[in-house]
C-alpha cells in the first residue's frame, strides 16, 4: 500500500529534523575561513570570536586563513561548502559589499550564497604614515602629495580591499596622485610600511594602533565620522579638511546558504552572547572595535544596503578589476 504524506506533514518532519540537528550540533571541529592573512583586523577579530565559540560549543573552531583577491577566495570556499554548520565565513566589508561591484565574475553571490548569522564588530581605519614622511596632519599630507604627484606610495591589503577603497576615495575627493601597491592582506602590507618602503596606508585600527602607540608609525586621521575613544586626540578625515568623507569596516559570521535554520539560530544566539561578555568587550575596546550583534535577518538587510553603497563608490572612483 502506498502512503501519501501531506505537505504540512513533510514540513513538520523537516522542522523536527532541523531541530534535532541543532540540538546535537556540533559534533566535530568547525572551520572558520578568514579571507586575509594572519595579523590583520579580520584575523584578529575572528580569533577572538573563534576562541570563545570553542569554549561555548565544546568543539575546536579552527581558523583557516585563505588570503587573496580581497577575500574572494575565502568567499568562494564557504559558498561551495556543505551547508551543515561546519564551515563558517569571517565576512568583511570587502568580501561581501565591495567585491560585488568590483569583480565582473565572482565565485559567490553575497546575497544568495550565504546564510547571515550575526554582524560582529565595526571599526575605523587609521590613516598612518611612516615617520619619514614630513607630515603631521592631513592638511600637511595633502600639501605634500600635491607638491610631489605620483611620488608617494601607499600600500593596501589587496586590490579592491577596504584599505584600497578608503585611499581611492580620499584621492577622488582631494585630487591627489598616489601610487597603489597592493599586498595579500594587512599582515604583508604593514611590514613594508614599517620598513619605509611604503609611505602611507589606511589600515584597520587593531593592526595599526599598536605601531602608532610604539612610535613606529604616525597617525594622521581616522576614517569614520566620529573620533574613537581608543585614540580621542586623533581627528577624523572629515574634520581635517575633507568634509563628507567616511569609510568604516565591519565584520560578521556567515554560513553557506541552505544551512538548517536551527543551526543558524544556535550560532546567532551563541555569538551575540559572546559579544556581551566583559572580557570580549574589553578586548575589542582595546582594539578600537565596537561589538555589534544582531539578528540573521538584520545582518542580511545590512549587507544588501552596503552592496548598493560601495557599488556607487566604485563606479564614482572608476576602479576596475578583472
Amino acid at each position: 500500500m502506498q502512503v501519501h504524506r501531506s505537505i504540512p506533514g513533510i514540513l513538520i518532519a523537516c522542522a523536527v529534523a532541523s531541530l534535532a540537528d541543532a540540538q546535537s550540533y556540533p559534533t566535530k571541529p568547525i572551520r572558520f575561513v578568514v579571507g586575509f592573512t594572519a595579523g590583520g583586523a579580520s584575523d584578529i577579530t575572528s580569533r577572538i570570536i573563534g576562541q570563545k565559540l570553542t569554549e561555548h560549543l565544546g568543539q575546536p573552531v579552527i581558523i583557516d586563513n585563505r588570503a587573496g583577491a580581497s577575500g574572494t577566495i575565502a568567499g568562494g570556499i564557504v559558498a561551495k561548502a556543505p551547508p551543515d554548520g561546519y564551515t563558517l565565513l569571517s565576512g568583511a566589508t570587502s568580501i561581501l559589499a565591495i567585491n560585488p561591484g568590483l569583480y565582473k565574475k565572482l565565485d559567490y553571490d553575497s546575497l544568495r550564497d550565504f546564510a547571515s548569522v550575526s554582524q560582529t564588530v565595526s571599526m575605523p581605519q587609521l590613516l598612518v604614515v611612516h615617520p619619514g614622511v614630513k607630515a603631521t596632519s592631513l592638511r600637511e599630507l595633502l600639501t605634500l602629495a600635491k607638491a610631489r604627484p605620483g611620488e608617494l606610495n601607499y600600500s593596501s591589503s589587496g586590490s579592491g580591499s577596504s584599505s584600497h577603497l578608503a585611499m581611492e576615495l580620499l584621492k577622488y575627493m582631494t585630487g591627489i596622485d598616489l601610487v597603489h601597491v597592493p599586498f595579500k592582506g594587512s599582515g604583508q602590507a604593514m611590514p613594508n610600511l614599517l620598513a619605509g618602503q611604503m609611505q602611507l596606508v589606511f589600515d584597520p585600527m587593531p593592526s595599526s594602533l599598536p605601531h602608532v602607540k610604539s612610535g613606529r608609525l604616525r597617525a594622521i586621521a581616522i576614517s569614520t565620522t566620529a573620533r574613537s575613544p581608543a585614540i580621542p586626540e586623533l581627528p577624523t578625515v572629515a574634520e581635517s579638511g575633507v568634509p563628507g568623507y567616511e569609510s568604516s569596516l565591519w565584520y560578521g559570521v556567515l554560513l553557506p546558504a541552505r544551512t538548517p535554520p536551527a543551526i543558524v539560530a544556535r550560532l546567532n544566539q551563541t555569538i551575540n552572547a559572546i559579544l556581551r561578555e566583559p572580557d570580549v568587550l574589553e578586548r575589542f575596546a582595546g582594539l578600537g572595535a565596537a561589538p555589534l550583534g544582531n539578528s540573521s535577518a538584520e545582518f542580511g538587510k545590512y549587507i544588501a544596503s552596503e552592496v548598493v553603497k560601495w557599488g556607487k563608490v566604485i563606479k564614482a572612483v572608476g576602479i576596475q578589476t578583472e
